[in-house]
């Protein structure tokens, strides 16, 4: 993929540190981050638009370019980010420059496809989806936004492994024992017990008591009548 394919994240360098500073930049609209590796001797902090963040990773593209303080662009993927846990927000992201001949490890999404068409799914069955990322092996210009599972042939107590799944081409999926990973199966549905009975012995209970409470109140008035 040329450099002109790949989207482009504009960032700046960023001076400032400690979580006081961070705890700054998010509030006006930005969210801390770093890039790691590559040409660099040490790490480079910037500071990045939540926004246009946000932006760019939505497009799902594995290989972005980050060009930082508008003079340079280096090929990157996304190594880590930090949400916040209540708070729809950005808290931290970390970018891994990359040699674009090296092949690198890299976490790929798996999709399901043909869902629907699956029989066990028409016989009342759930698809259930075990794994949802896998381990990859690739040039970065080779790594793809996800890795698409064909599921439309499975019946109800059927399943796929790591090892049913075919890696796109110049991408190997890295794990020791693929045959021990389950990637989806098709299940029965749960019972759940019907509300209807749990209703009836409540109303059953109810009227036990109240019974129980009148013969009480005849006991008592009795015995007032006997004072």
């Amino acid at each position: 993929m040329a450099s002109s394919d790949r989207p482009v994240l504009a960032v700046e360098p960023r001076e400032e540190r400690g979580s006081r500073a961070s705890r700054r930049l998010r509030r006006s609209g930005l969210v801390p981050g770093v890039l790691y590796g590559g040409s660099h001797d040490e790490p480079v902090s910037f500071k990045v638009a939540d926004l246009e963040l946000r932006r760019i990773l939505a497009e799902g593209a594995a290989l972005i370019d980050v060009e930082i303080g508008g003079e340079r662009s280096v090929p990157a993927i996304l190594k880590d980010r930090q949400l916040h846990p209540v708070r729809d927000e950005f808290v931290h992201v970390d970018f891994l420059e990359v040699n674009l001949k090296q092949k690198i490890h890299a976490e790929v999404t798996i999709e399901l496809d043909g869902a629907d068409e699956a029989p066990g799914v028409r016989e009342g069955g759930i698809l259930d989806q075990s794994t949802r990322e896998v381990t990859i092996e690739a040039l970065p210009t080779d790594i793809p936004e996800s890795i698409h599972v064909d599921v439309s042939a499975l019946d109800i107590g059927a399943s796929l492994s790591l090892a049913d799944v075919q890696a796109p081409a110049g991408v190997e999926i890295v794990h020791d024992h693929p045959e021990d990973v389950v990637i989806a199966s098709i299940v029965l549905p749960t019972k759940v017990e019907e509300p209807e009975e749990i209703e009836s012995e409540t109303e059953v209970v109810g009227e036990e008591g109240a019974a129980a409470e009148g013969e009480g109140g005849d006991e008592s008035a009795a015995d007032e009548s006997g004072d």
